[in-house]
């Protein structure tokens, strides 16, 4: 059972993870930076835990210091939050070695799924189907494999994710100059300069899986859309993922719950698939061995409350859920508000938040870290906030998102409010079943 939890992230996720685990009755020590200290986290946690000065690469992605800030705490677990060190398998061996539990999967499994190509050659021997391509370790076998696969492609970095290291490549001749880019920013981003290519799927529509497991047995809560992405950065996310055949859609989850038995998996993950929007054929991308971003569009059509699931198995706990009690109901669409400027090439934009005013009523719910006064630091990522909406069905729910970012108001600071609000009048939105190449054309 866990009776000290540390919260070794910050924002908005630290806040989430903080008021479940209070709810359940555990103390929450929050790992801040000094640069957070003072957020709303820090003030909502029961005790704070500096882990170093407000450079990320000197604190949250400190794993020495993460973990003996913990053991000083005398904390029972730690809950990585997303990104950061949440899919980190030395941090969560280290966590072990200390006799701190990790909030997550088995570090087997982060190394299975934390490693791009492995993942690949694992999800193929659970029956998975895969894009076309495979690794490139210099830039002429990136030709050659760009060359068996026909552009365009995709590359992509083998430690990567959220699109770090990831480029679209149109042209054979473009690629010499793209795949020494790619390495550059894999290495400086993840400390791996690995990349692999794949054929690029014009029509492709992100789709992804969630799923639940004890190390036993394994289930899924449904489907989610994140095709709406700005550089592979998802903006917009909804469950379940609408305009999808039942065989494409019954397809895609028995997928995710073989991947997850197949690695005896523990904790809440999502299985990321890019779907062909013009045949319905589907491949198998990566897994998030962690919460994701946008977890609470699930929670909103499923009633299931992902991280008290993750805390409670983490405790040692089987799942309390068998995959009949899913009954997933009504629609359920989520927005980020990042501090960026839509207008200037999402140019960041830190700074103070002078007045925050987020939607409230009937089947809308905020997550946000961010208040009138509250600060943007120029250290971290940049989002703010999630409107998650809920609707009867699909048409409801998009009918309150227009309402909700009407009266959203963010001063001070430049947000992504106005893109969101395109989004929502856009007619092709409203349909539903847009691909990732969407705000191409907005």
């Amino acid at each position: 059972m866990i009776r000290r939890l540390f919260i070794a992230n910050r924002g908005e996720i630290a806040l989430r993870v903080a008021r479940t685990a209070q709810r359940l009755g555990m103390t929450v020590i929050l790992g801040a930076s000094r640069g957070d200290a003072e957020s709303l986290p820090a003030m909502l946690a029961d005790e704070v835990a500096l882990v170093g000065p407000a450079p990320s690469a000197q604190s949250y992605l400190d794993v020495d210091a993460v973990i003996a800030a913990a053991i000083a705490a005398r904390a029972d677990a730690i809950h990585p939050g997303y990104g950061f060190l949440s899919e980190n398998a030395r941090f969560a061996k280290a966590a072990a070695d200390a006799g701190i539990i990790f909030v997550g999967p088995n570090i087997s499994s982060l190394e299975a799924m934390g490693d791009k190509l492995m993942a690949r050659a694992v999800g193929q021997a659970a029956g998975l189907p895969v894009v076309p391509g495979g690794e490139a370790a210099t830039p002429e076998e990136a030709l050659a494999r760009a060359r068996e696969t026909g552009f365009p492609v995709l590359l992509k970095a083998v430690a990567g994710g959220g699109g770090k290291g990831m480029k679209r490549v149109e042209r054979e001749e473009d690629l010499i100059p793209m795949i020494t880019m790619a390495m550059a920013e894999a290495q400086a981003s993840f400390g791996d300069p690995r990349v692999y290519v794949e054929r690029f799927i014009a029509s492709g529509r992100h789709v992804e899986v969630q799923v639940l497991g004890d190390g036993e047995n394994a289930i899924h809560l449904g489907t989610r859309d994140c095709s709406i992405q700005r550089r592979f950065q998802k903006l917009v996310e909804e469950a379940p993922a609408p305009m999808l055949s039942d065989a494409t859609r019954s397809g895609l989850e028995r997928a995710a719950v073989a991947l997850a038995k197949s690695l005896h998996y523990k904790g809440a993950g999502t299985v990321e698939f890019l779907v062909d929007a013009k045949t319905g054929d589907f491949y198998f991308l990566e897994m998030n061995a962690r919460i994701q971003v946008e977890h609470p569009v699930t929670e909103a059509i499923t009633g299931v409350d992902l991280v008290e699931q993750q805390l409670l198995v983490a405790g040692g706990a089987r799942l309390s859920l068998d995959q009949d009690a899913i009954r997933p109901r009504g629609h359920a669409i989520e927005v980020r508000i990042n501090a960026e400027d839509p207008d200037a090439d999402f140019r960041p934009s830190p700074g103070t938040v002078t007045r925050a005013a987020w939607p409230a009523g009937p089947g809308i719910r905020v997550d946000s870290h961010i208040a009138s006064g509250g600060m943007i630091p120029p250290y971290y990522d940049s989002l703010m906030g999630k409107l998650i909406v809920w609707g009867k069905d699909r048409p409801a729910a998009v009918a309150r998102l227009a309402r909700a970012l009407d009266t959203l108001s963010i001063e001070g600071v430049a947000s992504t409010t106005p893109l969101h609000r395109r989004i929502a009048a856009d007619p092709r939105f409203v349909a539903g079943g847009v691909d990732t190449r969407f705000l191409e054309g907005l």
